[in-house]
């Protein structure tokens, strides 16, 4: 799907660990102001996140809960030598020199979103990022902060509250309210820079992107969260309206529509 026609806290990528923050850096999420963080539960093989290739004038933004992993680890193996890989795998962690005394303007780590690298990736990039059915998507988010060990106010909500409950409470919609899909691929000036957005479920939209590299990725299912496939058995009326609601920005942009 090719871009279309954002910001705040961002709840998805709470815990994680950040590779480089500057002194001047705020971090933008208000829920982990002073908290004491722990090992969050990783991925077996660990995983590149967000990828900038310099020779392929292309670059990867991994929205959180999307998909992104399985795109990033098939991705590494053909990887271009000049590459940045910010991740987890070794790889990445041999390359993670690349960008020290780097002066960026946000955080650099596998979730940066496109405003945090700067001029690391210029106007002529090809941009892009993977999307999610958002009902499909807060399951997942669910489910993945109730098996995490580091301590935020979203993991605490998880592991002591049903889905229904989870989706009710204020936190978690505003912060999903304030975190549409185009705020990880916006510029400093708030311009969506996003050459094509892949929705996970419809493969065709990874076309401009295969076009762009010059080759294609067969990427397996990783980090798949322990629930059941269906999305639809988590919710009722009330919890799906909900929703609908504080995920409105992307269900309209991304033509997400459903129904119990």
């Amino acid at each position: 799907m090719l871009a279309p026609e954002a910001n705040a806290a961002d709840p998805f990528s709470a815990g994680q660990q950040m590779l480089i923050q500057p002194e001047e850096t705020q971090i933008d999420d208000p829920t982990m102001q002073g908290k004491r963080r722990r090992s969050p539960v990783q991925t077996k093989a660990g995983s590149p996140e967000m990828i900038i290739s310099p020779k392929r004038r292309f670059a990867f933004v991994h929205i959180p809960k999307t998909g992104g992993t399985s795109f990033t680890l098939a991705y590494e193996d053909r990887a271009a030598a000049d590459d940045i890989l910010i991740g987890d795998t070794p790889k990445a962690k041999r390359r993670k020199g690349r960008l020290e005394g780097i002066d960026a303007p946000g955080r650099l780590w596998k979730h940066s979103r496109l405003r945090d690298v700067g001029g690391l990736v210029p106007e002529d990039y090809f941009v892009c990022t993977l999307v999610r059915h958002p009902w499909d998507r807060m399951v997942s988010y669910y489910h993945w902060l109730r098996v995490q060990r580091f301590e935020n106010p979203v993991v605490t909500i998880a592991q002591t509250t049903d889905f229904a409950g989870f989706l009710r409470h204020p936190t978690i919609q505003k912060t999903v309210r304030n975190n549409p899909y185009k705020s990880y691929v916006s510029g400093p000036n708030g311009a969506d820079r996003c050459s094509a957005y892949v929705r996970l479920e419809h493969p065709e939209d990874f076309a401009p992107v295969w076009q762009h590299l010059g080759f294609e990725l067969s990427m397996p299912h990783v980090n798949r969260s322990q629930r059941d496939f269906d999305w639809r058995r988590y919710y009722d009326a009330e919890g799906f309206e909900i929703v609908g609601e504080i995920a409105a920005d992307d269900i309209a942009v991304f033509g997400y529509q459903s129904q119990l």
